[in-house]
């Protein structure tokens, strides 16, 4: 049995079965998860920054979104969850020397690594390429391979000396396992974060209400002759807040009560006469019309 042309047809080409389930490529998905930015799917260059559950972003890609979150993105998604640049950390990354950039290969003529990495490990030496785990401290954002926390064991940065706890280390790029979990964690550090400032909040409160209270307690204070404080400055108040002619007439009883306290040294009979004898108003220090001044000196004294 046969077609024109003496061609035999085989069952597969008369009978459809299932379509076969299209598998992923593990070097491209490797490669699009350590190699472009979560958010913006660009290529990941410097600054590059992590959030709480470890993927990664270009630094400029996330403050474009915290600045208009309305615009419409593709993988809105993935962050979701940053609320600020709060939520977010400058990874503190190690260059790769072997590493030569995008033109390595341009010409086509040689063998080209996919798995070659930008970053490796600064302990181990390890590439950053997706085959390896790799974590980063959460205190001052430098990047380690898992392999190096757990043969060097230290509460202190390897790179920068800076002091780190367990709880500090963020998996990059883990597991959907993993991922959970770190999400149970950032949504416990805020809640503790919550409560604390729900805390001070009320503190700061209680700390103002007793004072206000005392201050509307407080009885007001009497002086000798039986006149109340708040008088007295409801007096002032009323004085300074006057038109000019209260004012003015203050000054004139001012000027009165300082004329009648004022008095003579010349009238004190208990001062001598050499004493008296010592100030302008004394007799003695009067000058006649022949001793005053003329236009070419001035005050002269002529005794």
């Amino acid at each position: 049995m046969g077609c024109d042309g003496g061609t035999i047809p085989k069952r597969h080409e008369l009978v459809k079965g299932p379509k076969k389930v299209e598998k992923v490529d593990k070097n491209a998905e490797l490669a699009a998860r350590w190699k472009y930015c979560a958010l913006s799917q660009e290529k990941l260059r410097r600054p590059i920054v992590a959030c709480d559950l470890g993927r990664l972003y270009n630094k400029d890609a996330i403050i474009e979104y915290l600045l208009d979150k309305s615009a419409d993105r593709p993988n809105a998604e993935a962050v979701a969850h940053i609320r600020g640049i709060k939520d977010i950390k400058e990874l503190n990354l190690t260059d790769n020397p072997e590493w030569e950039g995008e033109r390595r290969n341009a010409k086509g003529d040689r063998y080209e690594d996919i798995h070659c990495g930008m970053f490796i490990c600064p302990v181990v030496g390890l590439e950053m390429n997706g085959k390896h785990r790799f974590c980063y401290l959460q205190t001052c954002g430098c990047v380690f391979s898992d392999r190096a926390l757990k043969e060097v064991k230290t509460e202190i940065c390897h790179k920068c000396g800076d002091p780190f706890k367990d709880e500090d280390i963020v998996v990059l790029n883990g597991t959907k396992e993993e991922v959970e979990k770190l999400r149970e964690k950032m949504e416990e550090r805020r809640a503790k974060a919550k409560t604390k400032k729900s805390k001070r909040n009320k503190a700061a409160e209680t700390v103002s209400t007793p004072l206000e209270s005392k201050d509307d307690t407080q009885s007001p204070h009497v002086d000798v002759a039986g006149r109340s404080s708040s008088e007295g400055s409801q007096s002032s108040c009323s004085d300074a807040a006057g038109p000019s002619g209260s004012s003015s007439s203050s000054k004139v009883t001012k000027s009165s009560t300082a004329s009648t306290t004022k008095r003579s040294i010349q009238d004190m009979e208990e001062k001598s006469e050499a004493f008296k004898s010592l100030f302008t108003t004394h007799s003695s220090a009067k000058r006649t019309k022949d001793q005053t001044s003329n236009w070419v000196t001035h005050t002269p004294y002529h005794f």
